[in-house]
């Protein structure tokens, strides 16, 4: 076992130092590698470098992007359905997010897209864990890329990444404040994500009874299935908190004829045959990863992963299939799942970290009233006077008279309501999205 360590990390820090730079006919520069974590612990990272007609990467801001699930790739879903350079098909985006910045993509947490465990015992469980595990990530990056050291760092995140990525934020500026990793980090965004779990859950029947897709007995039966998992919550019994988490799911779909709970508007695709009643603690675990993680995973996005991209990149394990190890990742994180990091938000602000948080107006599983509750939980001392802010309407352009965003800030917290835009705003909304990280990174452009 100790050499076959060894080889993973002499394989991985090949990689590292090797870069594997390439330069090919419409896509920006790139480079891409492997960090060993803990013992069998090694997460995948891809680097795009700013793709501007007119700056250099090195005026412009460094992002890494987190995905949600836990689970989900962030190298593939986030790269090739939202924010990179092509999407799935390997057409160029028109929206792409490296017209104003670099943008690092990490499979997040172990186990995820190309990361990988060689010990079923090395997968995460809780958020120290992943926190723990993107320092080393961080800290290899940085040191061994010193051009960006200077350059502005940001963290974007989405769904159950923005939980991460709280954490991770807090912690990076701890370690930046100790001296141990070196980068100019400015600030966190969190997009539609899972900071509180529990005031998403009870915003689920009361979003969906105003949008009319439950009527009175719908939102009867839902409110009472919210209220089990807030008992449970009460009880600190977490476990036990994500299996009726499932099962107020299952009651939402029943009631409202299987509502996409990522948008609201539009036809949930999820083969609902697939997820059909199981009692099990291990079936309500599956159910919950195939609704939320596995369609991230879809036919054609995983084709892609484990034919062209993973012959592109050269260096993925044989034992390795992209997406494969994803469901255990979600399983890990089980106790971990339901518990909030409103205290962590708190921290971020109160150390004058810069907080964003975004949310699409249509998303059901974290929906906008869902995070203006945990919002208004906040012990921030500033909270009042944000909260007396009066929001300012956006538009995707000059020339537009259409209303896309709201937009309230205050101090080192900003809020964007994005309209028109489900769970994955970028991939909704996307002119808005790119308007949207030029605002926070503060580009006047």
């Amino acid at each position: 076992m100790l050499l076959k360590w060894h080889a993973v990390v002499l394989f991985s820090l090949i990689s590292l130092s090797i870069g594997w730079y390439i330069k090919e006919p419409k896509e920006p520069k790139q480079a891409w590698g492997y960090v060993p974590v803990r013992a069998n612990a090694s997460m995948f990272w891809w680097l795009y470098y700013a793709d501007s007609p007119t700056q250099n990467f090195t005026e412009l801001p460094l992002i890494m992007w987190l995905q949600g699930g836990p689970g989900a790739s962030g190298c593939g879903y986030g790269n090739f359905e939202e924010i990179g350079p092509l999407d799935s098909d390997l057409k160029p985006r028109r929206t792409t997010w490296l017209q104003t910045a670099s943008v690092l993509f990490v499979d997040n947490p172990v186990g995820t897209g190309y990361s990988y465990v060689n010990d079923t015992l090395a997968y995460a469980t809780d958020l120290c864990m992943v926190t723990s595990d993107m320092m080393t990530v961080l800290r290899e990056f940085f040191n061994s890329r010193a051009e960006f050291q200077t350059i502005p760092f940001y963290i974007f995140s989405e769904s159950y990444g923005g939980k991460m990525a709280a954490g991770i934020a807090l912690e990076l500026h701890k370690s930046i404040q100790a001296g141990k990793i070196k980068c100019n980090f400015l600030g966190v965004a969190l997009g539609d994500s899972w900071i509180s779990p529990l005031d998403s859950v009870l915003a689920w029947g009361p979003y969906l009874y105003t949008t009319s897709f439950l009527d009175d007995k719908g939102l009867k039966e839902v409110t009472a299935s919210a209220k089990k998992i807030l008992d449970a919550m009460n009880k600190r019994e977490f476990k036990l908190a994500t299996l009726l988490w499932s099962k107020a799911e299952d009651i939402i779909e029943q009631n409202s004829n299987g509502v996409n709970f990522y948008n609201i508007l539009t036809p949930d695709t999820t083969s609902r045959a697939s997820l059909s009643s199981t009692a099990s603690e291990t079936a309500s675990f599956l159910k919950l990863f195939q609704r939320h993680v596995q369609y991230q995973n879809k036919d054609k996005l995983s084709d892609l992963m484990n034919g062209p991209i993973r012959k592109k990149l050269k260096i993925i394990p044989d034992h390795v299939k992209w997406g494969g190890q994803a469901q255990d990742v979600f399983a890990n994180m089980a106790e971990d799942f339901m518990k909030h990091v409103i205290d962590i938000v708190d921290e971020l602000l109160e150390a004058n970290v810069n907080v964003t948080v975004y949310n699409g107006q249509l998303d059901l599983i974290v929906s906008t009233i869902g995070q203006e509750a945990w919002i208004r939980k906040l012990k921030w001392s500033k909270l009042k006077q944000f909260s007396e802010q009066n929001w300012k309407p956006l538009y995707t352009s000059p020339e537009s008279t259409e209303t896309a965003a709201f937009h309230k800030s205050y101090d080192n917290l900003d809020f964007f309501w994005i309209l028109k835009a489900g769970h994955m705003v970028p991939a909704d909304q996307g002119d808005m999205a790119l308007k949207m990280v030029r605002m926070i990174t503060h580009q006047n452009h």
